[in-house]
């Protein structure tokens, strides 16, 4: 049987690397050899996902709210060989979460990359601290079930944007990769230089609000914690 029935190409370009972001935080490949999964409780990013593939694909629910504070997730579902294949090249596998190490992306798309990742498995949180004066400090983190994953994104990050090293830490059986003040604006500030519009709409949002804060940021007396571990 022909593995292509329809042949399509893909290139490397900002959309597909944010789509390979996503897919490596947030998506899963069949063992059928031909079909990707991408869930998310965000519609604008499977939103995204179809713009960054350039193809009109069917967003559907996957499963609804069952309490008050649950979202409902919605999914991408599709069967595309030549993608597939793709994203083997890459550096993807089916049960990739722990699995996952150095991926293939060139250094001219890692940013569109990295976006992808922060928008699938990327954290922030922000407070102020009573012990300085204009203390507003905000963090940046990446999650995820692979260690040697995290590594590469790290070495990736020193390599291009010129961040430090971050800290690399293991909670309730995932990794997390956490960067302090001065490297998150370092990597907001190149993620979202040519994002277009392939972007969480909230995390930009706030990554850009916290940056606006510590510019601003003067200490009060009532001091206290302002966002915790937004996903």
């Amino acid at each position: 049987m022909r593995r292509y029935m329809q042949k399509r190409y893909y290139e490397w370009s900002p959309g597909i690397a944010y789509c390979v972001g996503l897919i490596a935080s947030d998506g899963s490949l069949s063992k059928d050899g031909r079909h990707i999964d991408l869930t998310s409780v965000d519609y604008e990013q499977l939103e995204n996902f179809c713009e960054g593939m350039g193809r009109a694909l069917p967003i559907s629910s996957k499963s609804k709210a069952r309490k008050a504070n649950e979202q409902p997730a919605y999914r991408v579902q599709f069967s595309d060989v030549a993608f597939y294949d793709f994203l083997l090249l890459v550096g993807l596998t089916p049960n990739k979460s722990k699995t996952m190490t150095r991926l293939n992306v060139p250094s001219r798309c890692y940013v569109h990359f990295l976006r992808g990742v922060f928008d699938g498995d990327g954290s922030y949180y922000g407070y102020y601290d009573k012990r300085w004066r204009s203390s507003f400090m905000f963090y940046l983190t990446i999650t995820s079930a692979s260690r040697p994953f995290l590594e590469f994104i790290r070495e990736k990050n020193v390599q291009h944007l010129k961040t430090g090293i971050g800290a690399l830490n293991i909670a309730n059986g995932a990794y997390i990769l956490s960067y302090a003040k001065r490297d998150t604006i370092i990597i907001a500030e190149n993620m979202y230089r040519d994002a277009s519009r392939l972007f969480l709409t909230r995390k930009r949002a706030k990554l850009e609000g916290f940056i606006r804060e510590a510019k601003n940021a003067i200490i009060t007396p009532d001091a206290r914690v302002v966002k915790l571990a937004d996903t």
